[in-house]
């Protein structure tokens, strides 16, 4: 039985669609990279596992539970994080972590210690005394990652908890991720920086008006968006007539011909299904009399995956 899970889970507001038929399934230990850019529909997803969102129409459910008819059973199970945290003037970080203690029905000695523990998974026990509102932005996000672990919650759902974090606060907030994935925790974290979540991710699912356009693990992603390999070439002289002739290659599907850093670089499509292999083309070039000065396969990354499975869906 998957951790998560949206059956056509759709959300209107009067004439907009949200999430339009949104069916995803998220095992239970993943850690899964929501990616769309902003107003796809992550939030509101989140929002509705959370269960502070009722869908229009469809189903989520999370552990086997039905969202807006099981809310009770739910909300101890998961640990929701938005994206900016908010916190009473002059409160410092031990109060607000023993103020959700007490709102979880933690009391006593166990409370103190369960204040303790998270502190110092987040490497924050330091900043105990500190004010909330004084804190960093890394800082906050991290108390915010602490106050969802006092209840020790199966479920995190995460909304862009790296956004507007400084590059060192990312990697800190990245490696607390892996320690609670290492943990057992299931964690859809959402986000459009897509290589910390290539980093962090074991799967993904790639939203764009409000519909899921792909979802599997990053390999898979990789693999999908691989065929149709583009290759870069440059050869010393005779450039049109090398373009010639490399568009003559069985398997090569398009050549164009581009100026980049002062060099003429050709650029090949390969089929998805030829029998050309790599070694082929500059053998070929230098066959021919052609002196091959750059050679190299465009790397698939996240966002060129992306970029590829979303192409033609926004107007």
């Amino acid at each position: 039985m998957p951790m998560i899970e949206t059956i056509n889970l759709t959300k209107k507001y009067g004439n907009l669609t949200a999430l339009n038929n949104l069916n995803m399934t998220i095992e239970q230990g993943d850690c899964f990279g929501f990616i769309g850019p902003n107003g796809a529909g992550k939030t509101t997803t989140i929002k509705i596992l959370a269960t502070l969102l009722k869908p229009t129409w469809g189903e989520a459910r999370i552990d086997g539970r039905v969202v807006g008819y099981q809310n009770r059973e739910i909300r101890p199970t998961i640990g929701y994080v938005p994206d900016f945290m908010g916190a009473y003037d002059d409160m410092v970080v031990d109060e607000y972590l023993e103020f959700f203690a007490a709102a979880y029905n933690i009391h006593g000695s166990q409370r103190r210690q369960v204040v303790n523990d998270v502190l110092e998974l987040t490497d924050l026990a330091y900043k105990r005394d500190a004010e909330v509102n004084g804190l960093s932005r890394g800082m906050q996000q991290r108390l915010s990652i602490a106050r969802v672990l006092l209840h020790d919650p199966k479920v995190l759902l995460m909304d862009e908890p790296a956004s507007g974090l400084d590059p060192r606060a990312r990697i800190e907030i990245r490696e607390l991720l892996k320690e609670l994935r290492r943990m057992g925790k299931t964690i859809l974290i959402s986000s459009h920086i897509l290589h910390e979540l290539s980093a962090l991710c074991n799967t993904v699912g790639i939203i764009e008006r409000g519909e899921l356009v792909y979802q599997g693990s990053v390999k898979q992603i990789m693999a999908h968006v691989g065929s149709g390999r583009i290759i870069h070439v440059c050869v010393e002289a005779n450039v049109p007539s090398a373009c010639e002739f490399l568009s003559t290659l069985a398997g090569v599907d398009n050549v164009n011909l581009r100026e980049a850093d002062g060099e003429n670089v050709i650029d090949l499509t390969l089929s998805a299904n030829g029998s050309l292999s790599l070694s082929d083309i500059p053998s070929r070039l230098i066959a021919e009399g052609y002196r091959v000065t750059r050679f190299d396969e465009e790397q698939v990354n996240l966002e060129t995956a992306f970029m590829r499975l979303t192409e033609g869906l926004v107007q």
